[in-house]
């Protein structure tokens, strides 16, 4: 008895620091948000740029367009950017916005809410996620082709390929984060791939949060806290509100989840605790 006792109090520690992360909602806007796909934050202007997608999924149908919304759900503007098609992911360097927008990325002068030009990817069908390096290379998804292309000084060239699922992308440093179905992985400047986590859904939206961590999306209405480790918390499940989650924004200062929820037609904020 003794002993078993020993071995409790010499486990119990690492029972104390065992960490739970918690969302906490702070604010949400009323449903008047047409389909958002993707939040992409602007800190030093203090406002959230928004896909919408207003339509079906993939239709060319030309109703797509980018929102405006201040970071405290305020002040929101539904036509700063029209004419786009399924608007999706959303990256920025300098004064530039990139969309994903089924076959092209559209290219958007932020000055001025004016698309100047739409890089065409070849033999594309549906770009999903994108994300701009500190140097200004662009990565997106095509999800029907399991592909994920690099984009330079305005060139499409193809990344990887038979990426199964191809869906969210963060690009940290030298390293790209990428979605493979329910696959969180890694590839680095060699195209050296490894994997981080599994989770329970398709992943959308990636975010670190400081100390090697991630916040990942499923489309569906999940929201997983994946450490450096692997290990995974489900955060949030809404998928039986039919209240989507697709591709996330953060604040890694206040560190707020902004989260867009597609049909559910709002933009919600969470404090991740």
């Amino acid at each position: 008895m003794k002993k078993l006792i020993s071995i409790l109090l010499n486990c119990f520690p690492l029972f104390a620091i065992a960490q739970h992360h918690q969302l906490e909602k702070i604010w949400q806007t009323d449903t008047i948000v047409a389909v958002p796909e993707s939040v992409l934050p602007d800190f030093k202007k203090g406002i959230l740029y928004i896909s919408l997608i207003d339509g079906g999924g993939w239709d060319a149908d030309g109703k797509g367009g980018v929102g405006k919304l201040n970071v405290d759900g305020t002040n929101y503007i539904s036509n700063w950017v029209t004419g786009l098609n399924a608007p999706k992911g959303l990256g920025r360097y300098g004064n530039k916005l990139y969309v994903a927008d089924i076959t092209n990325v559209a290219v958007i002068e932020i000055t001025t809410g004016k698309v100047t030009k739409k890089i065409a990817v070849d033999s594309a069908m549906a770009l999903n996620d994108i994300t701009v390096t500190d140097k200004g290379i662009i990565f997106v998804s095509d999800s029907r082709r399991a592909q994920i292309w690099r984009i330079e000084n305005d060139v499409p060239s193809l990344y990887l390929n038979n990426v199964k699922g191809a869906n969210g992308l963060k690009a940290i440093g030298q390293d790209l984060l990428y979605a493979e179905g329910k696959l969180l992985k890694k590839v680095n400047a060699q195209k050296q791939i490894s994997q981080i986590a599994e989770v329970s859904q398709g992943i959308d939206g990636i975010e670190p949060v400081g100390n090697g961590d991630y916040i990942v999306t499923a489309w569906a209405g999940y929201i997983f806290y994946v450490t450096a480790g692997g290990q995974v918390e489900t955060l949030l499940d809404s998928h039986a509100e039919k209240m989507n989650t697709a591709d996330i924004g953060f604040d890694p200062i206040k560190r707020i989840v902004f989260v867009p929820t597609f049909n559910a037609k709002k933009i919600v904020a969470y404090r991740l605790k």
